[in-house]
């Protein structure tokens, strides 16, 4: 278990973001969530996570508007390994997540819980 470890999780839907918090937290993570993206952008510029998991569409500004910020603007406090966690597949957009410095890149719908959570553990460790 990875106890103690902080991620931020950014998702509108607050179904999902209900979901994945409650399965991290079940695993010993420290949680905090973003339903929006001026909100995610807020958390992110405050900085503290061992990884942030950003979806692309957001209301507000998007995931991808969040990871020019956040290029740009880094924040003082650590914020770990950014992984998109979408269900936005084209190749260009996914090419711009690594480009603007995103870790990963998971889509939703390919994944179940358990593989979403073990993606997690592995972009931790290498963290």
């Amino acid at each position: 278990m990875e106890v103690g470890k902080k991620i931020l999780i950014v998702e509108d839907d607050q179904f999902l973001r209900e979901f994945y918090q409650e399965l991290l937290e079940g695993e010993g993570y420290h949680i905090d969530v973003a339903g929006d993206g001026e909100t995610a952008s807020q958390k992110m510029l405050e900085g503290g996570y061992n990884l942030v998991m950003l979806d692309i569409m957001l209301p507000k500004k998007d995931g991808l508007q969040i990871l020019r910020d956040h290029k740009l603007n880094p924040s003082k406090n650590p914020v770990g390994k950014i992984v998109m966690l979408t269900n936005l597949g084209q190749d260009v957009i996914i090419k711009t997540c690594f480009e603007l410095g995103a870790a990963g890149y998971l889509v939703k719908s390919a994944l179940n819980p358990d593989q979403v959570l073990q993606e997690i553990k592995t972009y931790l460790k290498a963290a």
